[in-house]
């Protein structure tokens, strides 16, 4: 924790002295992230008399707290803010494990009275007795837990029933070591006997303390209790104890021995602590609660593990049906008696009834009869449908989470091979495969003890195949047996529609299936119900599984399905160019897999590609333009099909060829810049087709028409060299995309000014214009590197360092470092260690930057020309320059960014004698387009050339750099030198 309030203040590292300064640091820890204004603080802090300059001691307070504890406080025009994380303060971490149950973790946090340093000021009264509160219920869920891992898990245990109330607050019980329950029972009993005197009302201790009394058979001290509290709570508050006590009582009152006939664990049970902790707290609140989920997904292990955690003194009773010719029967069978209703009632027993599926129907009557006539009577019930009656509780059994299935994977495979280790990650591609299935999960690492792993991996196509052990239940035996069982039990019309679902990928809509397959919402619902399918969202969604299982040659169904998914992408094309652009990429994210689908299987693949265009520009994924686009000219030739002129022509020049004047001729958004994407042809043709484009549709009645054409005149003219005409036409572009509302062509337009800005030197416009961008970008959220979110938080970061904001480019590069390791990509690692070292140097800090840059370029990661020289430049800078020097101008030789020559040129001329250095500032000013620059770095180099020369001989030498056809050659002879 970075700031702590638990207690007395903390703040990581900082040594805080001063009472008033302390309580403001509490105050704005209350509000962490969140501006509080100087008039709530001046009443907080000074709550009797305010001072008589009360702004002034406020400033005065905070420059104290800023430098006794540095980068905490930051300022707002209307207030304060501390600037930390909610998560980094104590108190606000505190609240967030409680309410996730995690109240181990959360009390362990707990270092004396909140908010300590404010106690005597009325703003810090109220939090600090909710979170003492708190706290004093997260320590009772704490005992509750302990308590019942020891009552449930010790057979030595005296035994007593276990409540409703008592099975929720089990629900976080503790999976501590529980070989030492005597001892622990005695701990727990004497930390509530204390807990007990301090708060001699607070009736959950008073209960967890007769409980822990029961368990150690000291009955007769807990009825003792009971009856203390009981005449305590009538004197003081006038009222009779509540349910949690008077449960205490009952079960100090029982003595029953548990009974059970559950099978003994023969594997380690992975991954459903969650679903475990959720059973328990439903069956304390709901008297049916049925597992429902996919074959293979564990129901039956999960259930008998729930069971077998409780202690249920009338018995937990497991009756399996997939076997039985009826449930009745079943049930008679495992409790010796021809009238279960009879034996079990005025009993609190629990029933767990087992594949309940083949036989729903005499299920949910016996299930019904049972619980109507039995009060206090439990049912666990596992089907792939629901019993559909009064009073169930459903709890969807899921395939397992990624970790949790790799985690079982590698378990069972160490099982079947003790040699064998499998990465993590290959464990993780595998459960990917196996739709976390822990069935298939499991037999598909049991054929490790035959087959090594890259054969497994090239068999997971073949999983309905995967065979289980001798013993396993027939059904059991492959996942094709788990899913015969289901689809057996389907009818006619749910197979035919079932069948019918597989042409889609990664689910769809209601409207999608009625259109496509016809299907009526009746029979949906009945599929999902049954388990084959899911209800996500708005979202109709299957396992690959499954798919695999029912799939079929559907050809019919193939092209409705093409035609549904194309006229979506064509209803959406024109709104991605309005303000509405979010929510229509949301649609076509969601769609991605369906409409890679309708484009490869769709008898028009040149429509269906045509309105994708636009939405794979935006999200910035290039490489898959040009991958559909060749893979679509592969299928219908060179010649367009009649009407697809447009759609074939603009492929043609993603694949690289010159393009047709149905392109040249069009206003479609992918036409206008088509071939500057794929990079046609010389920068001499890019220039002439985007200005002929531009003189087009100069006067086009369409607002973002015109904007577009600016737009993409103006980045070609910035990228081939006419830096001065590019911002005339950048400013109305981006002016017209805010009319209009889209973010990406605002974005894009702001991104190439601050490039521009950039270009000239002027580093505090290109941080004003780059930071827009980068909000844009993260709404957007789909841009791929090199223009995404992270990347502009690297650029921002520079940009400021270069502007001379030190601390804003410290925040925003650390903000990119964390993402970066997130991410695990390493190029974008080097980016940040490159953007890093500069600013380390900048700050005085030249070891620092030695060693970041270095380590960046040992990475074995492919990056950008211009990265690597640039990293190379900065690294002359801070260590012998020659060498980095000559690599840096040997990268740039066949490059064609102008700007990124200009900027390896600057950087080497600062390590020239004062002609030649010259000479190469006039070949840099030349490749930026620009007369002057605004960049103090080049003008303070100018100055000392100027100086050595006189300013006729720096002009001379200025002109001669700005003629020299190879710059990059010729700055290399000097360094080639001795």
């Amino acid at each position: 924790m970075r700031v702590g309030i638990l207690g007395p203040l903390q703040v990581a590292g900082c040594a805080v002295g001063g009472a008033r300064v302390r309580a403001l640091l509490v105050r704005l820890a209350l509000d962490p992230g969140r501006v509080v204004t100087t008039d709530r603080l001046i009443d907080d802090l000074w709550p009797g008399e305010a001072p008589a300059h009360p702004m002034a001691a406020l400033q005065s307070l905070v420059s104290r707290a800023r430098r006794e504890a540095p980068g905490v406080i930051s300022s707002h025009p209307a207030g304060y803010v501390l600037d930390v994380p909610p998560g980094e303060v104590d108190a606000w971490a505190f609240e967030r494990l409680v309410r996730a149950g995690d109240v181990h973790r959360a009390l362990a946090l707990w270092r004396g009275p909140a908010l300590a340093d404010a106690a005597d000021l009325p703003f810090a009264t109220a939090p600090a007795a909710r979170l003492e509160e708190l706290r004093l219920t997260a320590l009772a869920t704490r005992i509750a837990a302990d308590l019942s891992t020891t009552i449930t898990t010790d057979p030595a245990a005296a035994p007593s029933a276990t409540p409703a109330d008592d099975l929720a607050l089990a629900s976080t019980a503790s999976t501590a070591a529980t070989a030492d329950h005597p001892e622990r029972r005695a701990g727990l009993v004497a930390e509530l006997e204390g807990l007990v005197a301090a708060h001699p009302l607070r009736e959950p201790f008073h209960a967890l303390l007769m409980r822990a009394l029961t368990t150690q058979a000291r009955r007769a001290e807990a009825l003792a209790l009971f009856e203390r509290i009981k005449a305590a709570l009538a004197e003081e508050l006038g009222v009779d104890p509540g349910p949690e006590l008077r449960e205490a009582h009952l079960e100090a009152l029982r003595d029953a021995e548990p009974k059970s006939n559950l099978p003994a664990r023969l594997t380690s049970f992975v991954g459903r602590s969650e679903d475990m902790s959720r059973l328990k707290g439903r069956l304390g609140r709901a008297r049916l609660v049925t597992l429902v989920g996919p074959g293979g997904a564990g129901k039956t292990r999960l259930a008998v593990e729930v069971a077998a955690g409780l202690h249920v003194p009338d018995g937990v009773w497991l009756v399996e049906l997939a076997t039985a010719t009826g449930v009745r029967a079943a049930l008679e069978g495992v409790l010796r008696t021809t009238d279960p209703v009879r034996a079990l009632r005025g009993t609190a027993p629990l029933i767990v009834l087992d594949n309940c599926e083949h036989v729903i129907e005499e299920a949910a009557t016996t299930a019904r009869a049972l619980l109507s006539e039995v009060a206090g009577l439990r049912i666990l019930a596992t089907s792939r449908e629901p019993l559909d009656i009064p009073g169930e509780t459903l709890h969807h059994v899921l395939p397992l989470p990624e970790g949790k299935a790799a985690e079982l994977f590698a378990e069972r495979a160490a099982a079947a091979r003790p040699d064998l280790r499998v990465a993590p990650e290959e464990a993780a591609r595998i459960c990917r495969e196996l739709d976390g299935i822990p069935l298939a999960i499991e037999l598909a690492a049991a054929r490790l003890r035959t087959m090594p792993l890259s054969v497994l991996v090239r068999q997971l196509g073949d999983r309905l195949a995967f065979r289980g052990g001798r013993t396993a239940e027939p059904r059991h035996r492959t996942m094709r047996a788990v899913i015969d069982w289901s689809w057996n039990l389907l009818s006619d019309r749910e197979r035919e529609l079932l069948r019918g679902l597989t042409v889609f990928s990664g689910g769809a809509t209601y409207e999608a299936i009625s259109q496509v397959c016809g299907g009526d919402l009746d029979l949906l619902s009945s599929l999902v119900d049954k388990s084959l399918i899911a209800v996500s969202g708005d979202r109709y969604t299957m396992l690959e599984t499954i798919r695999q299982y029912a799939a079929a040659d559907l050809p019919e169904l193939r092209q409705a399905h093409a035609r549904y998914y194309t006229e979506l992408a064509e209803t959406a094309d024109p709104h991605l160019r309005t303000g509405e652009q979010l929510k229509w990429l949301a649609v076509l994210d969601a769609e991605q897999g369906n409409l890679d689908v309708a484009l490869r299987h769709s008898d028009d693949p040149l429509r269906v590609i045509l309105p994708r265009l636009w939405s794979w520009i935006i999200r910035g994924r290039h490489r898959e333009i040009n991958e559909q686009a060749a893979s679509v000219l592969r299928r219908v030739g060179d010649t367009p099909p009649p009407g697809r002129e447009l759609a074939h022509g603009i492929c043609r020049v993603l694949a690289g060829f010159a393009p047709t004047e149905a392109v040249l001729e069009s206003d479609h958004p992918a036409a206008l810049n088509s071939w500057a994407l794929a990079g046609v042809g010389t920068p001499a043709d890019v220039v002439s087709l985007t200005e002929r484009q531009s003189g087009r549709l100069r006067d086009h009645p369409d607002l973002w028409t015109r904007s577009a054409a600016l737009l993409a005149t103006g980045i070609v003219r910035f990228e081939y060299g006419a830096v001065a005409g590019a911002e005339d036409l950048l400013v109305p572009a981006v002016d017209g995309f805010r009319a209009v509302g889209d973010r990406w062509g605002q974005w894009a337009g702001l991104f190439w000014l601050s490039l521009v800005a950039e270009n000239h030197g002027d580093f505090a416009t290109a941080v004003t214009l780059a930071e827009e961008p980068e909000r844009l970008a993260t709404e957007l959220s789909g841009l791929d590197t090199p223009l995404g979110p992270m990347t502009f938080l690297i650029r921002v970061g520079q940009l400021k360092g270069r502007a001379g904001d030190h601390a804003g480019a410290a925040r925003a590069l650390e903000q990119a470092w964390e993402s970066a390791v997130r991410s695990d990509d390493q190029a974008i690692v080097a980016r940040v260690m490159h953007a890093r070292a500069e600013l380390a140097r900048r700050t005085g800090h030249p070891e620092e930057a030695a060693r970041l840059l270095e380590t960046a370029l040992a990475l074995d990661v492919e990056v950008s020309a211009q990265l690597r020289a640039y990293m190379n430049v900065e690294l002359a800078r801070v260590r012998e320059p020659r060498a980095p020097l000559r690599r840096a101008l040997e990268l740039m030789a066949t490059c064609s960014d102008r700007t990124a020559r200009a900027t390896v040129l600057e950087g080497v001329a600062e390590h020239l004698e004062p002609e030649a250095a010259a000479e190469l500032l006039g070949a840099a000013r030349a490749l930026r387009g620009i007369g002057e620059s605004a960049d103090p770095h080049v003008n303070e180099l100018a100055a000392k050339c100027r100086a050595a020369l006189g300013e006729h001989g720096y002009r001379e030498a200025s002109a001669r750099g700005a003629s020299i056809p190879n710059p990059e050659r010729y700055a290399l002879r000097p360094l080639s030198s001795p």
